[in-house]
């Protein structure tokens, strides 16, 4: 229990610039079938702050994560009901929680147990036991890069619609010249049909009011979206996002 706390009480420490920056505390969904460990984490975090909830097994994390939209999701990978995986297929299927981050916590570590947990859409893959440094740094990186690209998305949600426009046709033009820098032979990142969805539209030139209105949905919900086809596609700008996928053909 000592080296729990340990991990905790560092972790405690370590995020505090991270809170002040974001205006609140990081939402938490912990989900694990050891309740010695639920309940001893999420006591600790409510006593400092955090806004935390646990749920026993994936299907009562999937209902959890339904009601409260969480910030980042850890969850172990073998479970009863609904396990990791099952929990993040429903997650990245769901228009309102498709962009959640989701951290597997798992006593599997082999290397084709990992590949598989990133395939599959997992945003870090964190083997039991771990190492406390290892496991503040993750979950801190998880959540500030989140943020970040969160904050990117946004910035372009009232853009100049006809810059934009412009910066896309001339990728565009570039590309039906033949200079095009795509390689045949590259793994190309497989994508939800919401998020294939919201490709497009940014790749029409729309703005992330314009795709909400379209799609029936919230500015941040598809500030979500944009911010995971930023992730899974390596890039970090719309301009960037548009020029990937029509190197790729990805848009029509």
């Amino acid at each position: 229990m000592n080296n729990l706390e340990n991990i905790l009480s560092t972790f405690m420490k370590e995020t505090q610039g991270l809170i002040t920056e974001t205006g609140h505390s990081p939402r938490l969904l912990l989900v694990d079938d050891e309740p010695g460990l639920r309940n001893a984490v999420q006591a600790y975090l409510q006593d400092e702050g955090f806004n935390v909830t646990t749920a026993a097994d994936g299907e009562e994390g999937w209902q959890k994560a339904l009601q409260m939209h969480p910030d980042l999701v850890i969850t172990d990978v073998m479970m009863p009901r609904c396990d990791g995986y099952e929990l993040l297929k429903r997650l990245r299927e769901d228009e309102r929680l498709g962009g959640t981050p989701v951290i597997f916590l798992t006593a599997k570590g082999m290397t084709l147990d990992r590949t598989q947990g990133y395939e599959a859409g997992v945003d870090d893959y964190i083997p039991k036991p771990f190492d406390p440094d290892e496991l503040i740094a993750r979950v801190k990186n998880v959540v500030r890069r989140q943020e970040r690209l969160l904050a990117e998305a946004a910035r372009f949600a009232d853009a100049d619609v006809g810059q934009m426009a412009k910066q896309i046709t001339e990728i565009r033009s570039m590309l039906a010249q033949g200079e095009s820098s795509a390689s045949k032979d590259a793994e190309l990142p497989n994508f939800t049909p919401r998020e294939s969805s919201v490709l497009q539209l940014v790749a029409e030139g729309l703005m992330n009011k314009e795709i909400a209105r379209q799609l029936e949905t919230s500015i941040r919900n598809v500030e979500k979206y944009v911010s995971r086809l930023f992730i899974k596609t390596g890039t970090s700008s719309r301009t960037e996002l548009v020029r990937y996928a029509l190197e790729n053909h990805l848009v029509k």
